[in-house]
């Protein structure tokens, strides 16, 4: 685990707890918008918020991404928008987690912040027998030699939003039509396939107690829908 975020697991949990939202399968641009309200919004007393839900299908380019890497869309929309990296797909029965965190706050750097989501399911998966890893260069968490999880966020006024997506029980077939991440060939699994969670309802639960650790919280000031 990075030194940093060790540094800060150790430390005395954040005052302010973070909200947690379970919102079920939401459409992309509204949550994306809505995203960008709360971070144009909070202010230093405002409660971080995590969001887990699902998508419909849809693939998301990042803000400098190259539209060479998204190869025969169908009828699956592409949406650009303002996270970091390339192209990836979100659809149902992947997990995605959206952290609002006020990164001055908690104390945490954005290498800080994407090695906590990575270092998360790594969590998650050891849980479920599944060796997890890292890799230098490409953010994200694979299990061999194909991808599991994807991370990509944006950081304005101090704070973090987009996120992370994990693969639990879901049609991998839209990969293929993408470079994901940028990569032409890179293959992916998912939880259901490795042994783990069938459902993104028990991946979720699985992950909140990993993720609230190493993103340095104690617990959770609640639970709700937007």
């Amino acid at each position: 685990m990075n030194a940093r975020v060790a540094d800060q697991i150790d430390q005395q949990p954040i005052d302010i707890q973070p909200i947690v939202r379970r919102l079920g399968r939401v459409e992309y641009e509204p949550t994306w918008r809505a995203m960008q309200r709360f971070t144009d919004e909070r202010n230093a007393a405002t409660p971080d918020e995590i969001w887990f839900l699902e998508h419909p299908p849809v693939f998301t380019l990042g803000m400098n991404a190259s539209t060479a890497h998204v190869l025969v869309p169908g009828d699956i929309p592409v949406v650009q928008i303002d996270r970091g990296g390339q192209v990836t797909y979100h659809g149902p029965g992947q997990l995605v987690v959206y952290p609002l965190v006020d990164l001055r706050r908690a104390k945490l750097g954005v290498r800080d912040i994407v090695t906590a989501l990575e270092q998360s399911v790594i969590q998650l998966a050891s849980e479920f027998g599944i060796t997890a890893e890292t890799r230098r260069g490409a953010p994200g968490i694979y299990v061999a030699d194909k991808k599991l999880g994807s991370v990509g966020i944006r950081v304005r006024r101090h704070s973090s939003y987009h996120g992370l997506a994990v693969n639990v029980n879901l049609d991998l077939e839209p990969f293929s039509r993408i470079n994901p991440c940028g990569y032409e060939g890179l293959q992916m699994t998912q939880l259901v396939e490795l042994g783990g969670p069938d459902s993104v309802e028990r991946a979720a639960d699985a992950l909140e107690p990993c993720l609230l650790r190493a993103l340095g919280f104690a617990g959770v000031a609640g639970v709700g829908a937007i």
